[in-house]
């Protein structure tokens, strides 16, 4: 069965915005393999627990901001690659980023590498 990586980097994305730590963590549970590791130039999160953590920080880091793919995700194998901005609605996002995505043998996530290509200066 082929992996849908527009499906996957929606649904990875879709964590990233959840507000509900509730709602959030049943997410990353179904999305993300149990020994999965998140990895950017600001920090390491190693396991469900750890990556949680992390994007309930961003989410206080960039309040009222929401990610969004920005443009195709490209795909094969068990890895997947795509742009994403993060910013408010409806206006130009002051982040960019760029992540790298592989998964497990059923279609979780097991590893994502970021990469930040515009970030604001102060």
């Amino acid at each position: 069965m082929a992996t849908n990586f527009d499906e996957l980097a929606g649904r990875y994305i879709a964590v990233w915005n959840e507000t509900d730590p509730q709602r959030r963590r049943r997410a990353i549970d179904d999305l993300w393999a149990a020994d999965a590791r998140y990895v950017d130039p600001l920090g390491v999160a190693e396991g469900r627990e750890a990556i949680d953590r992390m994007v309930a920080a961003v989410q206080q880091q960039f309040a009222g901001m929401r990610f969004r793919v920005a443009g195709p995700v490209d795909g094969h194998h068990d890895q997947f690659r795509f742009t994403w901005e993060l910013g408010p609605e409806g206006s130009e996002a002051p982040v960019v980023g760029f992540d790298v995505a592989v998964t497990d043998g059923d279609g979780r996530l097991r590893e994502v590498y970021g990469f930040l290509d515009r970030v604001p200066t102060a």
